[in-house]
């Protein structure tokens, strides 16, 4: 069975599963008495471990199906949710998403998880989760004693060195039905030994040479990294006597002592029935979990399929189908030389002039207005694929900071452009984290101010016109003007001419400056000035722009505008002498005829007052170095009035030459940087023109 073919779609189910037990466990978290919201995270987990197990993934099937454990015990009453329990399962699930993203990469999905299913195995156990110290420990084992000795338990039970779960038992089992001996080795190396990873090493290659390792305490992985005393304990199946083990394992230079027990069946009786386990009902036991399974979640399908019976057919049909997404950027890529294709039969319809063929061109311009839409539609997925991993963040960082904080999301079903939701993420999680640390204060500074100990933040993204914008707004301390301003000056990002007439709303956006922080301390979570201009920055690439409002001791909101997508833009052609460029008209304001006489110089810039602003002027010839047979001056100049955030600009051209929607192509590996230029498109007439980057020009 080829099973790269359907790698993709693992991985996506795998993603969509665990996200689904991340947002059901944070219910949880909120109603641990609900048990149907454990029903829905234990459905989740069994489907990805049988995911897991089909694609050969063990290590990721093996942690999945220790925490399916968990489930099943809280789901059947034998344990009570509680905070300890839900921090391990949600560390699992952590565990468990990195390990589909190393998938998602190339890799094998390995990882060491042995610390987390230790805090599994012991929560399944009814102990903490948290192992005891090494005094505490003793203390247990002496009483442990004391009771065996007055039970007059069997002494093997006490024997056994390692814990082993049900795979692992079943193997021994069977190891014994076919006349295997099953040991438990332990290893002692010599206090002074000086190469531990090396006698391991050798220990090792002889018990592969004449058996099979089941497993080993510590793990591999900590062997070899000599993260262990000088003891560690392997289990074992061979059919060499235990003599012979032992006195091979000796042989090794440097081990102390090797002690060779042999496992018997009778320790594997179960403490709560004291029945004796075979390897048959060993075997049975996964097939009737399964059955039952099948059959719990068969019951909602009977009860669908009986709602529906009055339905002229017995189910529903479905309704979408996977897609990979390069399939789309192929047919982005064809409907953009379609979209060129249509401006070139445009232009020469209009050279022709002739009634049928300017007809049939007017229809298929509408069919491909029709179909461009469609194919846009087809592109746009919800914000919440970006919105839904914040609230286990938001957890995790309020429990980190000692914070009480909500996080409330708004409007996750809006639709942007994947280009722009592929970029948008971390921009997003920079913004929140700012919120929780700098602007949600401690439980105690908000009971000072009269504030309820818990902050919100609110998470929100709605449609205007052809934007998306995304606001995250919390009831924090909001942003100190003067410790701003003040910090500003000492890392001179501003003089203290400029701070004189820095208005409230310019002295917030200080603190997107490159290297800018308030925090007093640097920790895990900020305070090294490394986050909000990245976050400007890739706002900024993407054609959009971020502005902040912000009440001292009231709340901040930052509010980010985007494009819908970036794929095709609506632009106004401008001439410069024999070239054409084109302006994006999401950053024009509006078109100017000016005279000559209208420009003032002020500071050595050439300006003009528009509205009763002075707005600087961008000669676009000098910017790119237009050559020119002539000099033009007829007295009057073409501007284009553009705007980034507060600021504006005039941009100077010889001529308007209309709207039009065009195809965004970038310049190649080999044109990369170009000043000014954010790409090209190719006019009807078959010409390239060149797409001005207006926020380059108005840093």
């Amino acid at each position: 069975m080829e099973l790269n073919q359907y790698l993709e779609m693992f991985i996506e189910e795998s993603k969509e599963h665990l996200q689904a037990c991340s947002e059901h466990l944070l219910e949880l978290e909120k109603n641990p008495e609900d048990l149907t919201i454990v029903g829905e995270i234990f459905r989740s987990a069994h489907t990805l471990k049988g995911m897991a197990a089909t694609m050969g993934f063990e290590d990721l099937a093996d942690l999945t199906h220790k925490m399916e454990n968990i489930l099943d015990a809280i789901r059947n009453d034998k344990i009570k949710v509680n905070a300890e329990i839900l921090d391990v399962v949600f560390e699992s699930v952590d565990h468990l998403e990195e390990m589909v993203f190393n998938i998602a990469d190339g890799g094998d999905g390995k990882r060491n998880v042995q610390a987390t299913v230790e805090k599994l195995k012991r929560i399944e156990a009814g102990e903490p989760a948290t192992a005891p110290s090494e005094e505490s420990l003793a203390g247990q084992e002496i009483a442990a004693a004391m009771v065996a000795n007055e039970l007059e338990q069997p002494v093997e039970t006490a024997e056994l060195k390692l814990s082993y779960d049900d795979f692992e038992k079943t193997v021994i089992l069977q190891s014994s039905e076919q006349e295997f001996n099953a040991y438990e080795i332990t290893v002692a190396l010599r206090d002074d030994c000086l190469l531990k990873a090396a006698r391991v090493f050798m220990v090792f290659e002889i018990l592969e040479k004449n058996g099979d390792v089941i497993k080993s305490t510590p793990t591999v992985d900590k062997l070899e990294e000599e993260q262990f005393d000088s003891e560690f304990h392997v289990a074992f199946i061979s059919k060499e006597p235990a003599e012979d083990l032992q006195k091979m394992l000796m042989k090794v230079s440097e081990v102390d002592r090797a002690i060779v027990k042999k496992i018997d069946r009778d320790m594997f009786v179960t403490k709560t029935t004291a029945i004796e386990v075979t390897a048959e009902e060993v075997q049975q036991q996964p097939v009737v979990q399964e059955n039952l399974t099948a059959v719990s979640e068969e019951q909602p399908k009977k009860t669908a399929s009986a709602k529906n019976n009055n339905s002229k057919s017995g189910h529903a049909s479905s309704k979408t189908i996977r897609v990979n997404i390069e399939r789309l950027d192929i047919l982005m890529n064809l409907f953009e030389e379609l979209a060129i294709d249509r401006g070139r039969l445009l232009s020469i319809a209009g050279d022709v002039n002739h009634g049928e063929l300017n007809e049939t061109v007017e229809r298929m311009s509408r069919t491909m207005g029709d179909l461009q839409n469609i194919v846009l539609t087809m592109r746009m997925v919800p914000v919440d694929t970006v919105f839904n991993r914040f609230p286990k963040m938001v957890r995790q960082l309020s429990r980190d900071l000692n914070k009480k904080i909500e996080l409330n999301i708004v409007g996750a079903e809006t639709e942007l452009d994947r280009t722009v939701i592929d970029e948008i993420g971390d921009p997003l999680v920079h913004l929140i984290r700012n919120s929780v640390d700098h602007g949600i204060e401690s439980p105690e500074v908000r009971r000072a101010k009269g504030k309820p100990e818990e902050g919100t933040v609110e998470l929100r993204a709605y449609h205007s016109g052809n934007y998306v914008f995304i606001e995250i707004e919390d009831d924090g301390a909001g942003i100190n003007r003067d410790k701003v301003l003040a910090k500003a000056l000492s890392k001179g990002i501003v003089t203290h001419e400029q701070s004189l007439t820095m208005t409230d709303k310019q002295i917030n956006e200080l603190i997107m400056a490159s290297g800018f922080s308030t925090a007093d301390v640097i920790s895990d979570v900020s305070g090294r000035g490394v986050g909000l201009d990245v976050v400007k920055t890739t706002i900024e690439s993407l054609g959009g722009n971020i502005s902040i409002e912000s009440t001292q001791n009231v709340g901040s909101v930052f509010s980010i505008q985007l494009p819908l997508t970036l794929s095709i833009i609506s632009v106004m052609l401008v001439e410069i002498e024999n070239e054409i460029y084109a302006i994006p008209l999401s950053s024009i304001i509006e078109t100017s005829i000016i005279r000559h006489s209208d420009i003032l110089n002020a500071h050595n810039q050439k300006v003009i007052d528009f509205r009763g602003k002075v707005v600087p002027l961008v000669f676009l010839e000098e910017i790119f170095e237009v050559p020119r047979a002539e000099q033009k001056n007829d007295g009057f100049h073409s501007v284009v009035i553009v705007r980034k955030g507060d600021k504006l600009a005039g941009l100077v051209v010889d001529s308007f030459i209309g709207q039009q929607e065009i195809v965004l192509k970038s310049l190649g590996n080999y044109l990369t940087n170009i000043f000014a230029i954010s790409g090209a498109t190719i006019l009807g007439n078959g010409k390239v023109a060149l797409i001005v980057d207006c926020n380059a020009l108005m840093k």
